[in-house]
């Protein structure tokens, strides 16, 4: 099957009134958007239970049905971006993402819904890949940086939003719909965004022919369906035994999957992910320190809000709240990182910093909870020096990765990254989040914050593994610059 492909970087935008920083913030708004969905309904899940009268296992998939078909498709949204345009399947994305919202809204049956969320997440995966695609053909040197930067505000920003925004349209019982509004508000969002897509995101019209993967995408969907869903479910059913069999299961296929991408390279056609794009020793240490950070934020996202609210007996609005410190902090340190001049070696050592940073977070909220404290104002200091940390690091390592590979390989990336963040996510939740339950089963608490203390310090250990690894890249990177 034949597609026509561009992956050309450009450097200027030639569509009228389109201008990389315009472009930038639409794709910002789809990113944001994707982040919002991925956490509204862990707030709304109550509510969908007893407004459809859903079982615990509907309401489950519910949620679990947008994430698993989000990281299944990632990697596929960013080829077709490659293959078709990223403004075209931007737009595709946008238009999925916004019908099946309005489905969700107006869906009378459980099944129906989470059916719809599953088309929602494919809209998602078709969106999101295309963000950092753009960054590297468009930005670079500080420019970079300083996207890079507004990037992870939409990251780390849609996620909490998602939990305070859910917690307010509940309170507010829009019109009286109850839970509908967290999906149908996507609606008039999706429009913006597809009529400022037309405006101001360039037109890229592929140029090259490429063949399509479609192998490598049925394996590569299949090994990672195979590996989330159970990482999704598990905790929800008790690990049963089908969980461990898809486990199991994941890995030959993905072996599969890698043996088939360096055949089909080897004689000369296009992957779907192509070999080249990790083959940096630099990138590779960048993924693994990315994934075990972001793996730690995953978990301490799920632990935390468990902790306040079945151990503390707050709110869901509370505990969005509680999180809006690390956003912040997560947001000033990537524009405060973009404005430091390049020859600082606080910069050349950033994402090794941004890894110490959060070690020193995640130990610092141990010992505020060994000292009696379960929460209040010192809490929130310590998130916020975490989210300082966490944007340090994850800016300079997208940065540094990106900078690692050539042009021609930025949706690949861009599609790895993204992939590598959501299953890092979802094994953070499963295993730290199973963990803390485990610890926590009486529920008081007394209880409930030595378990938050012990997967803290789990956090903790793997931010400093992920230092290690960051530093790991930055060997290589000048390595690399020497032999330049």
């Amino acid at each position: 099957m034949q597609f026509v492909m561009n992956i050309r970087p450009q450097k200027r935008d030639t569509d009228g009134g389109a201008t990389p920083w315009r472009m930038l913030v639409v794709l910002l708004v789809g990113q944001f958007l994707a982040n919002v969905d991925t956490a509204i309904v862990n707030v709304a899940g109550p509510s969908i239970q007893d407004g459809l009268g859903a079982s615990g296992g509907e309401t489950a998939l519910v949620v679990s049905g947008y994430v698993v078909a989000y990281a299944v498709l990632l990697v596929t949204g960013a080829r077709l971006g490659a293959t078709h345009g990223y403004r075209r399947v931007f737009a595709a994305g946008v238009l999925v993402f916004g019908v099946s919202s309005l489905m969700c809204g107006l869906t009378p049956t459980p099944v129906l819904l989470i059916l719809a969320r599953i088309v929602q997440g494919a809209g998602a995966a078709l969106m999101v890949p295309q963000v950092l695609s753009a960054v590297q053909m468009h930005f670079g040197g500080r420019d970079r940086v300083r996207a890079l930067a507004y990037y992870a505000v939409a990251l780390s920003g849609g996620a909490v939003a998602g939990q305070v925004l859910g917690g307010l349209l509940l309170a507010a019982d829009v019109l009286g719909l109850g839970w509908r509004p967290i999906f149908l508000i996507n609606v008039p969002a999706a429009l913006f965004l597809a009529v400022a897509a037309q405006l101001w995101v360039p037109d890229d019209r592929p140029r090259a022919v490429s063949s399509f993967d479609t192998r490598g995408v049925v394996l590569l969907s299949s090994a990672i369906g195979l590996l989330i869903v159970p990482l999704v479910l598990g905790p929800e059913e008790a690990w049963p035994v089908w969980s461990w069999i898809s486990l199991a299961a994941s890995c030959p296929l993905a072996a599969l999957f890698v043996s088939g991408e360096r055949r089909l390279a080897a004689l000369g056609g296009r992957p779907l992910v192509s070999p080249q794009a990790v083959r940096p020793p630099a990138v590779r240490w960048g993924l693994l320190a990315h994934g075990l950070t972001t793996l730690t934020y995953f978990a301490l996202l799920f632990v935390l809000a468990i902790y306040l609210q079945h151990g503390l007996g707050r709110g869901p609005a509370y505990v969005g709240l509680t999180m809006v410190s690390w956003v912040a902090a997560f947001g000033l340190a990537g524009v405060a990182l973009s404005r430091l001049p390049a020859q600082y070696a606080l910069v050349r050592y950033a994402d090794v910093c941004g890894c110490l940073l959060l070690a020193v977070c995640y130990l610092a909220v141990c010992g505020y909870l060994l000292a009696g404290h379960h929460t209040g104002p010192g809490l929130l200091a310590l998130l916020g020096i975490g989210g300082f940390g966490l944007g340090i690091s994850s800016n300079s390592l997208i940065n540094r990765m990106t900078s690692e590979t050539a042009p021609d390989y930025a949706t690949d990336l861009s599609g790895i990254i993204s992939t590598n963040a959501q299953l890092s996510g979802a094994v953070g939740a499963a295993a730290l989040g199973t963990g803390y339950l485990t610890f926590a089963r009486t529920g008081d608490a007394h209880t409930s914050a030595h378990a938050l203390t012990a997967t803290l310090g789990a956090c903790a250990v793997l931010a400093l593994v992920s230092a290690g690894a960051a530093l790991r890249a930055v060997h290589h990177t000048a390595q690399g610059n020497r032999h330049a």
